[in-house]
């Protein structure tokens, strides 16, 4: 139905083979995009580089976005070895654990600092960054939670932050819409990935998502793979600045 042949994507996020980046990636790849692909730090390269060798990356290294200089130096690899970039994947999120466990009103200013900048800020910065990268336009995704915007037992800080990314991705679609740049958010369901298992309680909202979806499945990271391909190819060239719900229908329920 659509081709990503000769699209340069970059990767942000993959931890392991659960990763809903990890899901991204290999959907881009099977549609044909070339990929670059990054991880955490030296710690997490055993886990990623053999996944980013699979593919094929043809870019890869550490990117922590709060090492000063490290985003700069990914952007300006792409730019020599590539020259341009077609689409960006920014599927990472941080909340000190103290502060995430805790409720919403006792967050400590440095913990919520701390998560806007990783969680939010970040994937502005990479738009600044990609934006000179795609003159003839392109796709930014990050992702979000159905608790951005209604409260979901034991998500806490993390539902203003990515309440506060899904205004940053209506705002970045709207300023960035006549250079055809096109940005969303996706928003699955429940995954059982890393990071979603620092939050508090989360196999019970595993359980809970399951029997409240009319599908009564979650989504997978493949679900979400298939909806960022799409969005970044030719066919969704006339949308931007959605909120894509892939959860089974487990948001439309009450």
């Amino acid at each position: 139905m659509f081709s990503l042949s000769g699209q340069k994507a970059l990767v942000i996020g993959i931890a392991n083979e659960q990763s809903i980046a990890w899901g991204c990636a290999k959907a881009l790849k099977a549609q044909g995009a070339d990929l670059a692909v990054t991880w955490l730090n030296a710690k997490a390269e055993p886990h990623v580089r053999p996944l980013a060798e699979a593919i094929g990356a043809a870019i890869m290294g550490p990117l922590d976005v709060s090492v000063p200089g490290q985003l700069e130096a990914i952007f300006s690899q792409i730019a020599q070895t590539w020259g341009g970039l077609d689409t960006l994947v920014h599927s990472i999120a941080f909340a000190p654990k103290t502060d995430l466990h805790g409720r919403v009103i006792d967050c400590s200013p440095e913990g919520f600092g701390l998560a806007m900048d990783i969680s939010v800020h970040s994937f502005l910065r990479m738009i600044r960054l990609a934006e000179p990268l795609m003159p003839q336009g392109g796709t930014c995704l990050s992702v979000s939670f159905f608790g951005a915007s209604r409260v979901v037992r034991h998500y806490n800080m993390m539902g203003p932050v990515k309440a506060a990314l899904e205004s940053a991705v209506r705002y970045a679609a709207a300023e960035l819409g006549e250079k055809g740049i096109r940005v969303h958010a996706l928003s699955p369901g429940p995954l059982a990935t890393r990071a979603a298992s620092g939050i508090d309680h989360f196999d019970e909202l595993l359980q809970a998502a399951s029997e409240r979806a009319p599908t009564h499945q979650l989504a997978t990271i493949e679900d979400v793979g298939a909806m960022a391909a799409f969005l970044a190819s030719n066919a969704a060239r006339n949308l931007t600045g959605g909120v894509h719900d892939i959860d089974g229908g487990f948001s439309i329920t009450a």
